[in-house]
């Protein structure tokens, strides 16, 4: 299986540190990923429903833009969180019968990740802070997609969403983490499987 993502974060504001701060806006734009993932394992009790375990490592990339005032001036500062994912996720595969060389399905269940590239343990710097997020999340995932019966494999295309469970802001009261209050991931997958 291979696949693109797009990642962003469900957030919520942190009045009491807008209070005492020059926040204006919070901005978070979604930019290109990579998910490669492992030989699917799959255990089928019944044609139409199978248990999936398909473990993967996924490359994220999230920018959060800042506007704030200085001085009398709007201004904007930028940090980007760039985690790069183990992914354990344990999935319920719902097949609708197969009509000649089709068949289209919907998936949902549940993931652990571990996050190789967390920054959780790393010294702050004052003149350039960034946005630390914990190294383990729990999410849950909904998706579909078709399989394609070809002569030697089957051809799947699959879209799914997944909505993480954990906060992961770390808040260490810098310029970036102090208007949060919490941080949860919110995944867009788009991939591509071959089956013998």
């Amino acid at each position: 299986m291979l696949g693109t993502n797009t990642t962003t974060y469900s957030y919520e504001i942190n009045e009491a540190g807008l209070l005492n701060d020059s926040i204006e806006h919070i901005a978070l734009n979604r930019m290109p990923g990579l998910g490669i993932h492992v030989p699917v394992l799959s255990w089928n009790p019944h044609p139409v429903f199978n248990v999936r375990f398909v473990p993967s490592i996924s490359f994220h990339e999230t920018e959060f833009k800042y506007t704030y005032i200085s001085n009398g001036v709007l201004k904007q500062k930028v940090t980007r969180t760039q985690p790069t994912l183990l992914n354990f996720p344990l999935l319920l595969k719902l097949n609708t019968r197969r009509m000649n060389n089709f068949s289209a399905y919907a998936t949902t269940g549940l993931s652990y990740s571990l996050d190789l590239a967390s920054q959780e343990d790393v010294d702050q710097r004052l003149g350039d802070p960034i946005i630390k997020l914990k190294k383990h999340d729990f999410a849950y995932q909904v998706g579909g997609g078709f399989d394609f019966y070809l002569p030697y494999f089957k051809f799947g295309i699959d879209i799914k969403i997944t909505n993480g469970i954990n906060n992961l802001l770390i808040q260490d009261n810098t310029f970036f983490s102090t208007p949060l209050s919490s941080l949860r991931s919110q995944c867009w997958w788009f991939s591509l499987t071959f089956e013998g």
